[in-house]
């Protein structure tokens, strides 16, 4: 049996303050770092042995991994970083505060935002600092593949051609792999295994922390898929995505 882990980092510190995050490279909190030890104690005891990893170039997922192998004692196994399993990017929206968003605009419009298959926020200008073309870790990207603004399905284009040509291959190699991205590449991906439709996907919430394995039969299709963890903390822990972009009172 195969497995690959996909892990959302622990949480960061504008997921603390509840803004939207994208492209942006916030660190982690302290309870984002307790959050990737712990995962990297649940891995542990279901006796996970990593042959690689992956992440993104933004250091919440770097540094989640890194405590994830630290906790299990491979650091060593090789890891591979790539821009396409970064966050969607959120454009103009980056920064901003979700419920303040959610009263400026509506809770409908900011979940469309948010969680809509087919649908992007405001894009940044290519003067805007916040435009990746400024930023010197995607200097050897082309400049058209680089965003202003992303709709889940823009970031699923990008990461399922990695995925099926880079990540899934790599089982063929190792019996087990580590992903940890973020919410909404991860999201790309678990609908791409689960054929999960265009219009349910946007129900699916990932929370931080919480590592969701996926089995693999030889042939590398799917047979199996579960979170670690107690059931009903990862379902309060979903309630709790899911309700971040709604308004206060």
């Amino acid at each position: 049996m195969k497995k690959v882990v996909l892990l959302r980092h622990g949480e960061s510190v504008w997921n603390r303050e509840n803004r939207f995050t994208g492209w942006t490279d916030v660190d982690l909190t302290e309870k984002g770092v307790r959050e990737a030890l712990r995962a990297g104690e649940l891995l542990k005891k279901e006796g996970f042995l990593f042959g690689k990893a992956f992440t993104s170039y933004l250091k919440r997922a770097v540094k989640t991994l890194n405590g994830v192998l630290d906790k299990l004692d491979q650091d060593w196994i090789p890891v591979e970083k790539d821009w396409r399993l970064n966050e969607k990017h959120y454009g103009s929206l980056q920064g901003l505060n979700k419920s303040e968003t959610a009263q400026q605009y509506g809770d409908e419009q900011v979940l469309i935002w948010r969680r809509s298959y087919d649908i992007a926020p405001p894009a940044l200008t290519e003067a805007d600092p916040r435009h990746p073309m400024h930023d010197i870790r995607y200097s050897g990207v082309a400049p058209m593949q680089l965003p202003a603004t992303e709709s889940l399905k823009d970031t699923i284009a990008r990461i399922l051609p990695y995925w099926s040509a880079t990540i899934l291959p790599s089982l063929k190699n190792h019996n087990q792999i580590l992903v940890v991205a973020h919410g909404n590449s991860l999201r790309g991906i678990i609908k791409h295994l689960k054929h999960i439709s265009d219009e349910e996907i946007v129900h699916l919430n990932l929370p931080t922390g919480i590592p969701y394995v996926f089995e693999f039969d030889y042939n590398l299709n799917p047979v199996n898929d579960y979170f670690l963890g107690d059931p009903e903390e990862i379902r309060q822990l979903m309630e709790a995505v899911a309700n971040q972009a709604k308004q206060r009172t």
